[in-house]
């Protein structure tokens, strides 16, 4: 089934681009979620028109994204946590931790467009990468403390 794409849908494509996807794919996740139009013959001849209008809403997000990611950038995040002798900690720092964090400080981010290789260990400084809209990336500055 061929559809037409409304939003950015991560491995399949970006807004505008006509994918050939599975039928079921396209009925029960693409259409419902208005990520998707089907690609009848009025959607085509209208897709300059579409399309038009996506590159204007696009433009606009990512001017807010670089906006947001300058915020970001001036952003620190302490957390505090018990640790060892040896600076390990009794646990770890997850991107749902900074997630958290960050929304106590009122900046509103999914944890799953924060970047982290893997989770936290070690008392320390760190700047962590946080994937915006329409490839703007911020980074917060994170410092974990030991827990008096």
């Amino acid at each position: 089934m061929q559809i037409i794409l409304q939003e950015d849908v991560e491995k399949l494509g970006t807004r505008g681009q006509i994918v050939e996807v599975a039928e079921g794919f396209a009925r029960n996740f693409l259409l419902p979620r208005k990520l998707a139009l089907q690609a009848s013959e009025g959607n085509l001849k209208r897709l300059e028109q579409i399309r038009g209008h996506l590159s204007k809403r696009t433009a606009g997000e990512k001017d807010l994204a670089q906006q947001f990611a300058a915020t970001l950038s001036t952003t620190s995040v302490t957390l505090v946590r018990k640790a060892g002798e040896t600076n390990q900690l009794f646990g770890s720092v997850t991107s749902a931790d900074i997630a958290e964090a960050l929304a106590a400080q009122g900046h509103t981010v999914d944890k799953r467009s924060i970047q982290l290789d893997e989770p936290i260990k070690v008392i320390g400084e760190y700047d962590v990468p946080v994937k915006l809209a329409h490839g703007v990336t911020g980074s917060v500055k994170l410092i974990v403390n030991r827990e008096e």
